[in-house]
């Protein structure tokens, strides 16, 4: 029988071979093993996971919770070859987080954004258009900012109107057509990068720095959060308020409300839907009905027409 370190290392290579990125848990198991070695312990022990787990006693109970739940899955795995293993129960440190409500921006407040987007300050640069750019297909594709961090140019069709979107979550690719306004948008920025960068060096990506390079995720965020707070979407000391990330929620959001409201199966579309987003399971998808009220009602007055077509 393989040792624990030997298992995790077989664990770790199984799973990403699958198409899981695994960063976090790649971390985290080598440090449970090293935990076990010190205790000399050649199995695992719900006892022994409860108290790696709630290592250090400073960090909040929902990380104690993933830790946990990483052994757990690694536990799973490893009882098929080691029938000591105690694998934790899933009633052992039970915290849930919650899940952050989505901001559903109005178009006025999308369109607002764009402006003050395009009112950056340019020095010779196509900061203003990048960001007019990305912001602007964010908000009309649902893309996660790092799937359009990640467009090349070889991945934008504007003949056909499809993005190539590569190494998604799980390592998956998949195709997302785009509208002609969205195509004119970014035949527009792309002509002036080219003029931009002409005569000088450039990566491949679609959106760059001013340096040639990919836009860096945490210099996107400051410049968002500075736009927000310019157009009024957060106060001038505001920590928490409406996130990049909630444009694709609104996405997913506003497209199943038309589909409700022009009367198309929203059940039958619904794993289109979740294909387009690049989510792994429907479910996933299914988390928007529950989120926005105005789905919920929408869902529940074709319910109730159904129930009235049947009496």
């Amino acid at each position: 029988m393989n040792t624990l370190r030997q298992a995790v290392q077989e664990y770790l290579t199984l799973r990403r071979s699958l198409g899981f990125k695994l960063s976090k848990t790649g971390k985290l198991l080598p440090a449970f093993v090293k935990f076990m070695e010190q205790h000399r312990a050649s199995h695992i022990t719900n006892k022994l996971a409860l108290a790696w787990a709630q290592q250090p006693s400073t960090v909040q109970p929902t990380e104690w919770a993933y830790r946990l739940s990483v052994v757990r899955s690694f536990a799973r795995h490893r009882s098929a070859t080691d029938p000591r293993t105690q694998i934790p129960p899933d009633g052992l440190l039970p915290y849930r987080p919650k899940r952050a409500r989505p901001y559903l921006y109005s178009t006025k407040e999308i369109q607002g954004l764009l402006r003050a987007a395009l009112s950056l300050p340019a020095r010779g640069s196509l900061r203003p258009w990048t960001y007019h750019c990305l912001f602007g297909l964010l908000s009309v594709t649902g893309l996660r900012l790092g799937e359009a961090l990640n467009l090349e140019l070889r991945d934008v069709d504007l003949k056909t109107g499809v993005l190539t979107i590569r190494n998604a979550k799980f390592g998956k690719t998949r195709l997302i057509p785009i509208h002609p306004s969205t195509c004119r948008a970014l035949a527009d920025y792309l002509a002036r990068r080219n003029r931009q960068w002409a005569r000088r060096s450039v990566s491949p990506y679609l959106f760059v720095s001013n340096w040639g390079n990919r836009l860096d995720r945490g210099e996107i965020h400051r410049t968002f959060y500075a736009l927000s707070r310019r157009i009024g979407l957060r106060g001038p000391s505001d920590s928490h308020g409406p996130r990049l990330h909630d444009m694709r929620h609104c996405f997913a959001a506003m497209t199943l409300l038309r589909w409700y409201r022009s009367g198309k199966d929203v059940e039958q579309k619904l794993p289109y839907l979740s294909a387009y987003l690049g989510h792994v399971r429907v479910r996933d998808t299914y988390w928007y009905l529950s989120a926005w009220p105005a789905l919920m009602r929408e869902a529940m007055s074709r319910l109730e027409r159904c129930w009235e077509g049947q009496s």
